[in-house]
C-alpha cells in the first residue's frame, strides 16, 4: 500500500505546501526546499521514507530556532489535512524529542488535522510518566481525534510503528486509559479502542478476557468493541473466547460438498467455492464459520489465511453455503501458483479440507 500512496507527494501537493509556508513565513526558500527533496534517489524512496525527506528539507529551510518554526507549521496546519500532512508530526518526531513541552502539545494539535499517532510514540518512550499523564487528559479532550490519539498512540503493535515494548510486556498502563474511553461517543475513538484490545490480546490473551467479562453487556458501544477486540482471538479459535461469545463445541456439526470452481483457476482470477453445513443436532447452534486457505508460500511451503463467513446461529438441518475468493495480486498478499488448499473452520474444528491448484496469472 505504502508503494502506491507515495504518489501523494507529487507536483501539485509541493505547490500548496509551498504556498501555505510562503504565506506564513515570506522567506521560506521555495526552490532551496524543492532542491533539498527531489535530490538523488527521490523516485525510489516510499512512502514513509519521502515524508522523512521532507520533514529533513523544512528543517534545512525553516528558521534554525525549533520553536519558530513549529509554529510556522503549527499556523498552516489547519488548512492542512489529511495523510499527506503527517509530515508535521513527523518533523516533530525527528527535531522535538528534546524539548517535549512544545513538542508534545503541538503533537495534539496536529493530530486535529492529520495524525501523531506513530510520532508520539519516541515521546512514550523517552517520557514515560510524563506522556501516561497527558494522554490521560487527552482521553477527555472534547476534540475526538485528541481521544483517539489517546488510544491510538500507545497500542503495543501499532501497524507501521515502532513497537511498545513496555507496554507489550505490561499493558495494564494502557488498559487504563481504555476504561476511560470504552463508552465514547465517537466511532472513531471506539475502533481504536478495539484495535487496541486486539493488539494487547496477542501478548495477554487472558487479561483481554477478563476484561472482556467486565465491561460486556454494560453499554451497547462497550459491547461493540469487545467483540471487535476479540476478533483475533476468535480467528486463532481460542476455546474461552469462543466459550464467552457461545460457540460451543459443534460436534454436532458436519460440512460435505466442499469444492472448488473452476478447475484451473489462474493469479488475478476467481474461484467459486461452496459446502452444504449440516446441523445434526436437534437443537438450534451459535455457528463461527470461516474458511481457510493455505497460500502456497515463495519458498514452496505454506501458510493459512483465514476469512470469516458468518458469525450466527444455525436451526437443525442442511443449509448450502457459497462464496467467492480472488486471488488478486495484492501489496499485503504475493500469490505464487502450486497446490493450495481450502478448508472450512467451524467454531475452530477444522470440518473439511479440499486441495486445489492455482496457475500462473494468464
Amino acid at each position: 500500500m505504502a508503494e502506491l500512496l507515495k504518489e501523494i507527494y507529487n507536483e501539485a501537493f509541493f505547490g500548496q505546501l509551498t504556498g501555505k509556508l510562503r504565506a506564513e513565513y515570506p522567506a521560506f526558500p521555495e526552490r532551496t526546499f524543492l532542491e533539498l527533496v527531489y535530490a538523488d534517489d527521490w523516485e525510489s524512496l516510499a512512502l514513509k521514507q519521502r515524508m522523512r525527506r521532507i520533514s529533513e528539507s523544512l528543517r534545512a529551510t525553516l528558521p534554525s530556532d525549533y520553536r519558530e518554526a513549529l509554529d510556522i507549521l503549527k499556523r498552516t496546519a489547519v488548512d492542512s489535512r489529511g495523510l499527506p500532512y503527517m509530515l508535521y508530526p513527523d518533523f516533530v518526531e525527528v527535531y522535538g524529542l528534546e524539548d517535549p513541552e512544545a513538542s508534545i502539545e503541538a503533537l495534539a494539535w496536529f493530530t486535529r488535522y492529520s495524525s501523531s499517532e506513530f510520532a508520539v510514540r519516541p515521546f512514550i518512550v523517552r517520557y514515560p510518566s510524563l506522556m501516561l499523564e497527558r494522554l490521560k487528559q487527552w482521553a477527555a479532550d472534547p476534540d475526538e481525534h485528541v481521544r483517539r490519539l489517546a488510544s491510538e498512540g500507545s497500542r503495543p503493535r501499532l501497524p507501521w510503528a515502532m513497537a511498545l515494548s513496555e507496554f507489550k510486556r505490561d499493558p495494564r498502563p494502557v488498559l487504563a486509559l481504555l476504561e476511560l474511553l470504552k463508552e465514547d461517543e465517537s466511532e472513531y475513538v471506539r475502533r481504536s479502542v478495539a484495535n487496541h484490545l486486539n493488539d494487547i490480546a496477542k501478548d495477554h490473551p487472558a487479561l483481554v478476557l477478563e476484561t472482556a467479562r467486565r465491561w460486556y453487556d454494560r453499554h451497547p458501544h462497550t459491547d461493540w468493541i469487545v467483540r471487535h477486540g476479540c476478533r483475533g482471538l476468535l480467528k486463532r479459535c481460542d476455546p474461552e473466547a469462543l466459550r464467552f461469545f457461545g460457540f460451543v463445541p459443534a460436534e454436532a456439526i458436519e460440512v460435505s460438498g466442499l469444492s472448488v470452481a473452476p478447475e484451473a483457476i489462474h493469479i488475478g482470477g476467481s474461484a467459486s467455492m461452496g459446502f452444504t453445513l449440516v446441523n445434526l443436532g436437534e437443537e438450534p447452534a451459535r455457528l463461527r464459520i470461516e474458511y481457510g486457505i493455505d497460500f502456497v508460500k515463495a519458498n514452496g511451503s505454506s501458510s493459512r489465511k483465514l476469512f470469516k463467513l458468518s458469525e450466527k446461529t444455525y436451526a437443525p438441518g442442511a443449509c448450502a453455503v457459497a462464496f467467492t475468493h480472488r486471488f488478486a495480486q495484492l501489496t499485503t498478499r504475493k500469490h505464487y501458483p502450486g497446490e493450495h488448499g481450502l478448508s472450512v473452520i467451524v467454531n475452530g474444528i477444522e470440518k473439511a479440507l479440499v486441495p486445489f491448484c492455482l496457475h500462473e496469472e494468464l
